[in-house]
């Protein structure tokens, strides 16, 4: 069984069919997409509308359920309200199908991996979407966190960030995000997309199991051109997010 894992899609579909089209080459048996679909990027619908093309299981991430009731926090902070414009902008661009297959998103997805093993799903975490699980989480708040799962591999995204750490007699992993990757050069440095997508492959074979955490390159400059003809707020600002190096 070889699955590719994806998240974090983030309606940029010109990252998303490059991730698909390598997919495509990789021999897989089953996509599995962890979340955050269409929200904080130039093409929501189309995105919205490929990945039901696709057909994959999808798990409920946050900005999916924002999409769903979009509602403006109450914290006057800048970036905060900058992204909940972009995702009250991408909200208004969906149709009542789009919403419709959003609703049909699960809140944890766990998929056989072979006989006994099993490959467990989530976003943020398996008790919530906005929980974050990264290279720093205690072993103790993990137990807390998966009471009652178990599972080879567990897979989340939400971070943007890719990641493999050992839990238990199994895997934690993160695919990292297809369409807002995020990295810098130093630490303490500004945090940037950088001109890669991100996915993971996890296969079981012969009672094997492989886990390769993988990266594409993405042509950014047509990434920056979708995101200034979409139409989305703050277009320019969002362009320049995006580096080649």
């Amino acid at each position: 069984m070889r699955v590719a894992l994806i998240s974090d899609i983030h309606g940029n579909l010109v990252a998303l069919e490059t991730v698909l089209s390598t997919i495509d080459r990789e021999d897989v048996d089953q996509i599995l997409c962890l979340g955050d679909v269409a929200a904080t990027g130039p093409h929501p619908h189309a995105v919205s509308a490929r990945l039901q093309a696709v057909g994959c299981p999808v798990v409920m991430g946050n900005t999916d359920i924002w999409l769903l009731n979009p509602r403006f926090s109450e914290t006057v902070d800048v970036a905060t309200r900058q992204i909940e414009e972009v995702d009250s902008w991408c909200a208004l661009q969906l149709t009542s199908s789009d919403l419709a297959y959003i609703r049909t998103f699960q809140p944890t997805i766990e998929y056989p991996l072979g006989e006994t093993v099993q490959l467990f799903c989530f976003h943020g975490s398996p008790r919530s979407n906005t929980e974050i699980i990264d290279v720093n989480t205690s072993e103790d708040t993990l137990e807390q966190m998966f009471v009652g799962t178990h599972a080879l591999v567990m897979a989340g995204g939400h971070t943007h960030v890719q990641m493999l750490r050992r839990f238990r007699e199994g895997f934690i992993l993160n695919p990292g995000s297809v369409g807002l990757p995020s990295d810098s050069k130093r630490l303490f440095e500004e945090i940037y997309n950088p001109p890669w997508a991100e996915y993971a492959l996890v296969t079981w074979q012969n009672s094997g199991l492989s886990i390769e955490l993988k990266r594409v390159p993405v042509d950014i400059d047509e990434v920056k051109r979708a995101i200034l003809e979409s139409g989305m707020p703050d277009a320019e600002l969002w362009a320049k997010d995006w580096r080649k190096s």
